[in-house]
């Protein structure tokens, strides 16, 4: 699941986990956050468009800390007129973790785990099904022909 947020004058596409960098909050480091400005809310094949925003959609984050972002360089300079202005500038931020995505009427994606059932071991070499069966701890001889390698795997599962 995803969200488009706006804080500070700009939007960010997040999803639960992603650490962004947003324009300084008012908020310490480790406290919770909460952003109600949700502009659009993507899951499971399904997307709602808020106009302009999400009724009673929020994602909540915690902020990390409080910083200053590199320095940035202004240089002001006219030709043959002596005249140069050199001034820098640190933009503060705030950094979040974004823990979760709430919104009515969107389900969230599922779990990584289901996605990783659908390996087709038929489609796999054979140096790729012992690879496999190694990372899954199933014992494979790499003398057999590919379709017994197939099976052995199978019937571990």
């Amino acid at each position: 699941m995803y969200a488009v947020i706006a804080t500070g004058g700009k939007q960010y596409r997040v999803s639960e986990g992603d650490k962004i960098r947003v324009e300084k909050l008012n908020a310490e480091a480790g406290a919770a956050v909460t952003l109600d400005k949700v502009l659009v809310v993507g899951g499971e094949g399904e997307t709602v468009v808020g106009a302009p925003y999400i009724e009673g959609a929020c994602v909540a984050a915690e902020v990390v800390e409080n910083g200053k972002a590199d320095k940035v360089i202004i240089f002001k300079y006219k030709a043959k007129k002596d005249y140069r202005k050199k001034q820098g500038h640190r933009q503060p931020y705030t950094e979040l973790v974004i823990k979760s995505i709430a919104a009515p009427g969107v389900k969230a994606a599922p779990k990584a785990e289901a996605k990783e059932e659908a390996v087709s071991l038929s489609s796999m070499t054979k140096a790729q099904l012992a690879e496999y069966a190694a990372a899954k701890g199933i014992e494979v001889d790499s003398k057999l022909k590919k379709d017994e390698m197939i099976a052995v795997i199978e019937a571990a599962k």
